[in-house]
């Protein structure tokens, strides 16, 4: 199975305009992600799905694939389907252009996961939450999975509820890591669903595919992202690549 990623590179952001191009260590943000996606090993080639021409001569200026896609696109998801439209592939990974730490590793698990199982249609992944401060930050998308690792369901909320109050350390809570592999033909049928009531409620898209009765694989890993909405976020990246 042929398998590409894209990263969604949009030059506007309410907390951060044109974080993108930030530079973090000589070098914009958005080459940083590139640079470490190319390291899969599973990736056939890496596209930059951007909405500005200031992204896309600074993309090319590092030597990577970058198309212009619309300026009206309401999500990072609907950037990465129109540039892989026309790409031939099987498997799209999404990969956000604001998290700088996203390692290889995770990429080819969720391709591996949908490469292993002819039924699976979208993988995402996931990591154990290990502060009780994480877990109460609505910022961070908690999610719950089945004997199976499919994911039941995701919230901003805490899930499950520790009714008993036994702890964090008894329970296993998961975060949501905002990466996501899809099949091609869902990926561009995904797009034009309309949003769900849950995901209207929650803000969060993938509410959407299982609200649709479409099951979402989950992997498990141990590798720490870190995504850029404020300069403060940019200085604790620049700290950890050192």
């Amino acid at each position: 199975m042929r398998a590409i990623g894209v990263i969604p590179a949009r030059w506007g952001s309410t907390r951060f305009e044109g974080k993108i191009l930030a530079n973090i260590n000589g070098k914009p943000m958005i080459e940083h992600v590139w640079q470490r996606s190319r390291r899969s090993r599973l990736l056939k080639e890496v596209i930059i799905a951007c909405d500005d021409d200031r992204i896309l001569k600074a993309a090319k200026t590092f030597g990577a694939k970058a198309v212009l896609t619309s300026k009206d696109h309401a999500s990072g998801t609907d950037r990465v389907a129109q540039a892989a439209a026309d790409v031939s592939a099987d498997i799209i990974v999404n990969i956000q252009g604001d998290e700088p730490l996203i390692h290889h590793s995770v990429i080819d698990g969720l391709v591996t996961a949908l490469s292993k199982d002819p039924d699976c249609l979208m993988a995402t992944a996931i990591k154990l939450i290990r502060t009780k401060d994480e877990l109460e930050n609505p910022n961070v998308v908690k999610v719950v999975v089945d004997a199976r690792d499919n994911a039941l369901y995701f919230s901003r909320s805490v899930i499950p509820c520790d009714r008993d109050r036994t702890g964090i350390r008894k329970i296993r809570y998961y975060k949501h890591l905002g990466i996501y592999a899809y099949r091609k033909s869902f990926l561009l049928k995904f797009k034009d669903m309309p949003e769900s009531r849950l995901e209207q409620t929650e803000h969060l898209e993938q509410l959407r595919a299982l609200e649709a009765g479409v099951k979402i694989k989950t992997i498990l890993t141990d590798i720490e992202t870190v995504g850029v909405d404020t300069p403060q976020d940019l200085a604790r990246v620049e700290k950890l690549l050192r």
